[in-house]
């Protein structure tokens, strides 16, 4: 079964999605933030506006005149004036600042965080193909680029056009309609220049984020695997890897930095033109005696009050357009399908003693290979059931499945008598307790991996969890007791104290049906012993599932199913079915040779060791 895709979405699908973000209806206080800001931003662009009026004014009424009083009073006056807007216009605008930035934060924390509810949902397949650095990286850019689309386009871009068509129209009524062409014109031809040499050079910046996406990637799995790239010596290949993805960012970054100097030459040049010739308008009008000096100031005012916030158009346009790419990617995956979702209006699974039962239940990860082909099984309450059989038949797939990681294809998995597709799997997942072979930790301390089996748990239930799992005493000998950090994945800690923290927070879950997953395969004799004890203490009472390699673990189960090519070969006890001497016979008589043999050879290496030693102190007891 094939994974199904996330519909694709346009940037400007995109830049719809975020609206319902800003405008929270559960939040009302967020919405008069809304309109404050815009309220100030209106206000900030008008006295803008109206600072260069100010200021040719004053720069007319500065002019030389008959009345020296008028000379004197009324250009304080327009110089006031001059200075309030320019407050004014600034003071706005920093308010409009404080006030939408709640809003905004307040939308990349609930975009964020429901991004992360929502990959938490999807179900196992897509987390076995995702790339865990990757993923990150579309998070933090996504979160990062509602900012910039939201700092740029909403609070610079747009307002930005909006003066300039005011000052285009002020310079048409006041004067003539060649200064609002020239100035258009001008506007015009820089946008054009800014926006086609930007997308000209996206190439280079999608480059960029592919290169440094893949080296994260790539770093952050070389370190995962720290002890398999060390078992192989394979440092060097790594770095090796690793450079390779920095060489072709750099190379990246190279082109995006030398084509934003050309482009950057090109505005400058498209700037220079345009207000030359506009002054060079304003001068004849001047010469003409249609314009004051104020004017020719005012014109010059305008112009370069324009310009100053288009000088950051290519970055802005570059920003917004990868902004929303990132946001794109982002919103891409909250549109990622939950393959296992609650069916609607699901009722919590209701309180029974634990029975489960398979009924002619089929599955395949791929829709061309079956991995069960109609398996039935019933494990009533309290009592054990171990599943054995040889690598690939499907053991694995029905812990996966009780636990509901997929849906069955075929046939109904029932708990109490409740089909799990009919409950929730939160209530679900909260019945049913799983020891895993590979035991992961989180990298914080012993009583945090313990406590996770149940939040807020106290020290008293950590330690006696602990106790049970035959963890206790080992924590209490650490320097740093249950502070004790356990390292990434747990790496600090050996495989059967991994193990054993793993079965304290289980039994802290207290769930009323167990999965053991191959709980012991990978530690030693003498380890899996220990283990199994605690163990047979946290299945006490409890319905459990037994996913076993070994045998010697599953002798006292009360039943045991063989499976082989995803059908069930053989059940019975332990007793019956080496007595049947079919497929568990067979493969209890290899792993006893193999036990035997392996016990030989260490007995032997022993035996050899010790006559090595005896050699050795006759050697040094006879006389020189």
């Amino acid at each position: 079964m094939s994974r199904p895709a996330a519909p694709e979405r346009g940037q400007f699908r995109t830049l719809l999605s975020l609206l319902p973000w800003l405008w929270p209806r559960d939040e009302p206080g967020l919405r008069l933030r809304v309109v404050a800001a815009l309220a100030c931003l209106v206000v900030a662009k008008a006295a803008n506006v109206l600072v260069p009026l100010a200021y040719a004014r004053a720069v007319d009424a500065l002019a030389p005149k008959d009345a020296a009083a008028a000379a004197l009073t009324v250009p304080i006056a327009l110089v006031l004036a001059y200075g309030l807007l320019r407050i004014s216009a600034s003071a706005f605008q920093e308010l409009r600042g404080v006030l939408f930035s709640r809003v905004q934060a307040r939308a990349g924390r609930r975009i964020g965080l429901s991004v992360f509810r929502h990959l938490h949902a999807l179900s196992l397949r897509y987390h076995l193909d995702r790339q865990t650095g990757g993923l990150s990286r579309v998070i933090e850019r996504g979160t990062r680029g509602i900012s910039f689309v939201l700092n740029f386009l909403v609070f610079n871009i747009v307002p930005t056009v909006i003066e300039i068509l005011l000052v285009a129209v002020i310079l048409w009524r006041m004067f003539d309609l060649s200064f609002a062409v020239a100035t258009l014109g001008t506007i015009g031809l820089y946008v054009a220049f800014t926006l086609g040499f930007t997308n000209w050079r996206l190439r280079f910046r999608r480059e960029m984020n592919e290169t440094d996406q893949d080296a994260n990637t790539k770093a952050i799995d070389s370190l995962l695997n720290y002890e398999t790239v060390k078992y192989f010596n394979n440092e060097a290949h790594e770095v090796r890897r690793y450079d390779a993805s920095l060489t072709r960012y750099e190379n990246a970054y190279v082109r995006s930095e030398s084509t934003l100097n050309l482009l950057n030459g090109g505005q400058a040049a498209i700037i220079a033109i345009g207000l030359t010739a506009v002054m060079l308008l304003a001068a004849q009008g001047v010469a003409a005696g249609r314009m004051t000096v104020g004017d020719f100031v005012l014109v010059n005012t305008y112009l370069i009050q324009l310009y100053m916030p288009l000088n950051i158009l290519g970055f802005a346009y570059r920003e917004i357009r990868q902004g929303l790419t990132d946001t794109e990617a982002m919103f891409a995956l909250l549109a990622e399908p939950e393959e296992v979702a609650d069916a609607p209006g699901a009722p919590p699974l209701s309180p029974g003693p634990g029975e489960v039962v398979f009924d002619a239940v089929r599955f395949g990860y791929r829709p061309d290979r079956a991995i069960l082909k109609g398996v039935s099984f019933r494990v009533p309450p309290g009592r054990t059931l171990a599943i054995v059989g040889p690598t690939g038949a499907g053991k694995s797939t029905i812990s996966r499945l009780l636990f509901r990681f997929y849906d069955a294809s075929g046939g109904r998995i029932l708990v109490d008598g409740q089909d799990i597709r009919g409950v929730t799997q939160g209530s679900l997942r909260a019945a049913v307790g799983v020891v895993p072979q590979d035991t992961v930790l989180f990298n914080d301390t012993i009583r945090y991996n313990i406590a996770y089996g149940r939040p807020g748990a106290s020290d008293a239930e950590v330690e006696r969890a602990a106790r049970l799992a035959q963890v206790h005493d080992f924590v209490l000998r650490l320097p740093d007791g249950y502070r004790t950090v356990v390292g990434e994945r747990g790496l600090k800690l050996s495989g059967g104290e991994k193990q054993r923290v793993a079965i304290a927070r289980t039994i802290l879950k207290d769930p009323r049906i167990l999965i053991l997953d191959e709980a012991t395969s990978a530690l030693d004799t003498h380890t899996e012993g220990e283990i199994q004890a605690a163990l047979r203490a946290v299945s006490a009472d409890r319905t459990t599932l037994v996913i076993a390699h070994r045998l010697s673990t599953v002798v006292e189960a009360d039943e045991i199913i063989v499976l082989r090519d995803g059908e069930i070969a053989e059940r019975g006890t332990h007793a019956a079915l080496i007595a049947a001497d079919g497929l568990y016979a067979g493969m209890w008589r290899r792993q006893s040779e193999a036990v035997a043999a392996a016990e030989a050879a260490a007995a032997a290496q022993a035996a050899a060791e010790l006559a090595e030693s005896r050699v050795a102190r006759r050697g040094e007891a006879a006389p020189a």
